[in-house]
């Protein structure tokens, strides 16, 4: 049985590159298994039911090797376990040297297992840079006074005057946060800090609206 693997980082990537590269090697599109998660790991549903699927003999196709992962150690691993437990082949499409069904000498495993680690390497590398360059963006960004999150929300203009009536003992908090049509947590929680973050708006948090 001949199958093809796939895998994106995120829900809002397209796979169908990797899907027509498989096809377009005689992968039947009904035995392509698609992940939309990150290669950091295989505990990944798809992979997982691949595995189980496959036996002695089989053919697993992907297109690169870092759609198969994007940890070093992980990824020579899972090769040694389709490999040599499963006794299935894997063929990495854009290296062909990475194709186990050719060459089964010593001379062809030695070969395969040298570029099998290093692109490994460059795979992890890879998603180690991502990774820095994320958090690089996310600090300029900061800087600049980009702010993350959800959006705060304004705080209605009603709300200085029930403020002032639960002050004075005019009207309970639960009544004036009934009023403005806010929940008494949020409400006491602004009235509590009388700050200028809350004199404009109600920051966000899970418990301060309804």
């Amino acid at each position: 049985m001949i199958y093809g693997y796939a895998r994106v980082s995120s829900t809002d990537q397209n796979e169908e590159r990797q899907i027509i590269a498989l096809t377009a090697n005689g992968v039947d599109r009904s035995a392509v298994f698609v992940d939309k998660k990150s290669g950091c790991d295989f505990d990944r549903p798809q992979y997982r039911r691949l595995i189980r699927k496959l036996r002695e003999g089989d053919v697993l196709f992907v297109l690169s090797i870092d759609r198969l992962g994007r940890n070093y150690e992980e990824i020579q691993s899972q090769w040694r376990y389709i490999t040599k437990q499963k006794k299935a082949d894997i063929v990495v499409i854009d290296m062909p040297l990475l194709d186990t069904r050719n060459e089964k000498n010593l001379i062809g495993t030695f070969i395969s297992d040298i570029v099998l680690q290093l692109l490994s390497f460059v795979a992890e590398n890879e998603r180690n840079n991502i990774r820095e360059r994320q958090a690089e963006g996310i600090a300029a960004a900061k800087a600049r006074g980009v702010k993350f999150g959800r959006p705060a929300k304004k705080l209605p203009p009603e709300f200085d005057l029930y403020a002032k009536k639960v002050k004075n003992g005019e009207m309970s908090l639960r009544g004036a946060a009934k009023a403005c049509g806010m929940a008494p947590s949020s409400f006491s929680y602004c009235l509590n800090r009388e700050s200028s973050s809350c004199s404009n708006s109600v920051h966000s948090r899970s418990d301060l609206t309804k």
